[in-house]
């Protein structure tokens, strides 16, 4: 499990600022965070720039009409990273974004037309276009607090990876 670090409040206009410069955009596909991370990234100046669509499927229907294969979730579940990497490649793609983010996972409560996958625990892929890498994680929110407050965790959580995947690429 990867523990969250602290979350600056200046991550979000840096994300967008970098994104900006760098002419880059993103798209999400978000399920247990209900498109938190969108909402997230619309709050900065400049987002129109950067996030041209995203979508929030939180059936299993949904997702395979976005483009999840449904043998995967057959296969691994919908709370899994491998459904993870296939929202991010798909929202990718139908957006034609560079980067697509995933995310999948409980927060607080069970799924009762989900029986499987841990309860309390997230999966969050975040795919680039242009080299075709996938970054994977997988977080485990806490059951004592709010699902708002697990939410926020999450987002501040992906806004930091995705940072720090946009700083690594502007070295490499």
């Amino acid at each position: 499990m990867i523990k969250v670090e602290n979350y600056d409040s200046n991550n979000v206009s840096k994300l967008v600022s970098m994104l900006i410069n760098r002419k880059e955009t993103v798209a999400t596909m978000e399920s247990c965070t209900g498109g938190a991370l969108a909402s997230e990234i619309t709050n900065a100046v400049g987002a129109s720039e950067v996030i041209h669509f995203s979508a929030v499927t939180y059936s299993n229907e949904y997702k395979i009409k976005m483009g999840v294969d449904a043998n995967v979730i057959e296969r691994y579940s919908v709370y899994s990273i491998e459904t993870a990497c296939e929202m991010a490649r798909n929202i990718s793609k139908f957006a034609n974004s560079d980067y697509g983010i995933g995310i999948t996972g409980k927060i607080n409560a069970p799924d009762p037309n989900n029986n499987y996958g841990k309860n309390d625990e997230v999966y969050i892929a975040i795919y680039c276009a242009n080299t075709h890498e996938e970054y994977r994680y997988t977080m485990e929110v806490e059951s004592n607090i709010t699902r708002l407050a697990n939410k926020q965790k999450i987002v501040d959580f992906i806004i930091t990876k995705f940072l720090n995947i946009l700083s690594l690429d502007a070295v490499l």
